[in-house]
This record gives structure tokens, sequence and C-alpha cells, in this order.
């Protein structure tokens, strides 16, 4: 059976446009597009019949359906033929139940999504690989495409800089310098993209790649090119999946740009349109109190929209003031009976060491929407009977000087609850047994 999909205004103008054209934007409103499938077509398989397919595919290793993007093929992107397929079987990340922090807050059931075990160490890997795939089929047909280019705080560069280093394609990426952690700067250096420190913020970055890709035969790798988000909306399955099928009542994100709380609410909504659940979650989005327009807009019931001069924040990668995918968001958030909140650098900060001193091991803007959560336990504005679900949206490795800080008590405004730094001491038996057991005694207490 063959399967169809193209871009559509998300505002409801009239017209179709293939996804092998170069068009980011609706040419008669200039709203964002989005991806739509033919949903009569997919619903010619039974649900049944879906997970079925999709059970015996996840995490396999037949080319390329043991990806956990690919294995969604049909309805991610079914027009990009398998040899043209960019991927490092991304997805599958774990879902980790957080059952000793969970029971500190007096939740029954609190998982954390593991999407900074990917490649690249984030999330942006699951929505890359399906736009570098795209990009690669538009060659195969014939597209003069000489690059490919993004603006970034870290971690879309890397996803971007890896899978065109694995397709052959020229990368490029604009990032605000000496804004970005080293660990991410390095990744898309050595996977040989052109990097360019523009002396700005992502803000700024994001209007000269915008720029850059309009006026030049360059193709644009930001999320408000839809193709990314067919691949991140895959967490909404995979994650729905790994419950067997069954949906989590609440699913709390991290918001920058805004592209994730768009792209997992479609993954829901498309689910359930295919009888694949019956139900909805309630969707959160946490927001860092230095870089937070959406939340002043759902303090005003989304009556008003105005982006901010997004402040220095240990979130970088949220660190945006005029998210891209704003429209989407509000309009995700309305159909999930979505809840707004946001974190200062002192309860960001915390709430990632908590997690930490429970096995996990936290980016900064998971310890965004961890603080996030705190807070709406504490408030009650969510059930701790509720089954719910963190997204860490990056592996912690990436932001080891964070945490060194951290521990060092040299973050500003920050004055860390959960300092645990190396005890010097002489090589003396005695000395090392009484620290070793007044330590015990002190984390008894």
């Amino acid at each position: 059976m063959k399967f169809n999909a193209w871009f559509q205004c998300i505002s409801g103008c009239q017209g179709k446009y293939s996804l092998g054209e170069i068009i980011y934007k609706c040419p008669k409103c200039g709203s964002l597009l989005e991806v739509k499938h033919d949903m009569e077509k997919l619903k010619k398989l039974t649900p049944q019949e879906w997970k079925c397919i999709f059970d015996g595919r996840f995490c396999k290793t037949k080319w390329p359906y043991g990806s956990g993007v690919w294995g969604k093929k049909e309805m991610v992107n079914p027009l990009v033929a398998d040899e043209n397929v960019v991927s490092m079987f991304e997805g599958g990340s774990n879902l980790f139940w957080a059952e000793r922090l969970g029971k500190e807050l007096g939740m029954q059931e609190l998982w954390i999504k593991q999407c900074g075990n990917d490649h690249t160490g984030s999330f942006k890997d699951l929505g890359m690989t399906v736009l570098v795939s795209q990009v690669k089929q538009m060659i195969a047909d014939g597209k003069n495409i000489p690059a490919v280019a993004c603006a970034s705080t870290g971690d879309t560069s890397a996803a971007l800089a890896a899978f065109c280093a694995a397709a052959g394609i020229q990368a490029i990426v604009l990032l605000p310098r000496n804004k970005v952690s080293n660990a991410q700067l390095i990744q898309p250096i050595a996977n040989g993209a052109l990097t360019i420190a523009l002396e700005t913020d992502f803000d700024g970055c994001m209007k000269i790649v915008q720029e850059l890709t309009e006026k030049e035969n360059i193709y644009l790798a930001n999320s408000m090119n839809s193709l990314r988000i067919e691949g991140q909306k895959t967490v909404s399955v995979e994650m729905t999946q790994q419950f067997d099928w069954n949906v989590p009542d609440v699913v709390i994100i991290p918001g920058g740009n805004l592209g994730n709380v768009s792209a997992l609410g479609k993954g829901f909504l498309e689910m359930k349109d295919m009888g694949l659940i019956k139900k909805l979650p309630r969707i959160v989005c946490a927001q860092a109190a230095r870089a937070n327009p959406l939340y002043k807009s759902y303090k005003t019931g989304f009556e008003e929209f105005k982006p901010v001069k997004a402040k220095k924040t240990l979130a970088s990668a949220i660190q945006i003031g005029n998210p891209v995918s704003i429209n989407k968001a509000i309009r995700t958030l309305k159909q999930f009976d979505g809840i707004v909140e946001q974190a200062t650098e002192d309860e960001l900060a915390n709430a990632a060491a908590r997690g930490d001193r429970t096995g996990l091991f936290n980016c900064p803007h998971t310890g965004v929407a961890l603080a996030a959560l705190f807070k709406l336990i504490e408030k009650k504005e969510l059930d701790p009977k509720d089954r719910t679900v963190v997204i860490s949206t990056a592996h912690g490795l990436k932001f080891t000087e964070f945490k060194i800080k951290y521990h060092e008590g040299r973050l500003e405004n920050v004055a860390p609850k959960h300092r645990n730094l190396p005890i010097p001491l002489e090589p003396k038996y005695k000395k090392v047994r009484d620290t070793i057991y007044r330590t015990i005694e002190k984390n008894r207490a």
C-alpha cells in the first residue's frame, strides 16, 4: 500500500505543497507549514495491525525500520526511498522509571523519557534524520542543494552535522559565540560542519539563517521546517508503545523554540485518529524564567503573545525569546488542557541536582522540566496519582561545566542544596574509615 504526505498551512489556507519542494512558510499568509498525512489511507489498516507492525520493527536490525523514527515510516515520511534514509538507529531511548524521585514527591508513577541517549546526545536526532533524509532524496531527484544550514545553541548543530556527515552533505552551523558549552561546540566541528560563531544570541542567529536560506539555494534545518516535527513526534508514539500502547496522563516538555510541544501533540493526535489510542494526555510546557514568552502568554489565557529579549540562562538551549513555533505550541496546549510553568536559575539547577541524586544525570533543560513538576505538584495543579512522563532532552555529559560549577558553588543566583565534592585526605586507613562512617551517619540524619 502506498502512503502519502504533503505540506499544508497551519492557518488553514488552501493548497498542498510537495515535501520535495523547498518551502517553509505558507505563500498566501506567511504562517508555518505542517506535514499532513493521508489519514484515510493510514486507517485502512486496523489499530491492531499497526501495533503489530510497529512492535515487530522496534529496535530490530532490518534497514531502516529498526530506528525508533523509521519504524513508523508510514506516518513520518513515506516518500523517502529506503536507500535514501540517513539513519543512525535513533530513538528507542530508555523510559526510565524514576521510582525514588517519584516517592520523594508522593507520586505513584514518575517516568523520564531519556531522549538524550540518542547518537549525538539529544532529541534533535529524531527530527534531523527525517530532514536530512528528505534532502538526500531531493538531491537524488535532481535538486541542486549545496548545503543545509541551521541556527543553534548546540544540540541542533550537533545533530545536523552528524547526519550530514553520514550523508556526505555539507552542513552550515550558526552559533551564538561563547554561549554554548564546549561539549556542544566540538560536535559540529568534529563532524566537519562549517561552523560560524556570531556575536549575537540565538534569535540573532535565527534571523541570519532565515535570510540566508531565503536568498540562497541552501536548505533550512531549524524547526520552522516542519519535517523536523515528523521525527520528533515519534517520541509520543514510542513512549505509548513502551507503555504497551497505554497513554500517560501527563507529559512535561522543556520549551524553547517550542517545536517539541507541537511535535508531541501531533503524535498523540495522529495516533488517536488512527485508533491506536483513545485518550490524550495533559501537556505541560516548562520554560526558563529568563526566556519565558510562552509562560507570559499563558498567564493572559493566550490572549496575547509578545516576544521577549531572552536573558542568559543555564538552560542555554531554550534561551529563546521569539520562538518560531509559538502558534503551533499554543494550538497544541489548548487541545491538551495545557499548563505552562517557569523555573528560575536556582530552581532549575537544584531540580537537576536533586534528580541526579536519585540516579539520573540531567541536563539543565531537564532541570527546567523537573522544577516545573515540583512546583505543580506542590501547588496541587497535578495529581500525584497520574502517570507522568518528563521529557529529558539532552544527555548530562554535554553539560559537565554546569554540573561542576553547581557542586563548587560557582553558579550565579544559585544556592546549591545538593553539593557533593571530593574530600581530600591523607592516605591513612583510620582517616578514610572515620570520614566514611561520619558521612554515612550525616546522610542518615
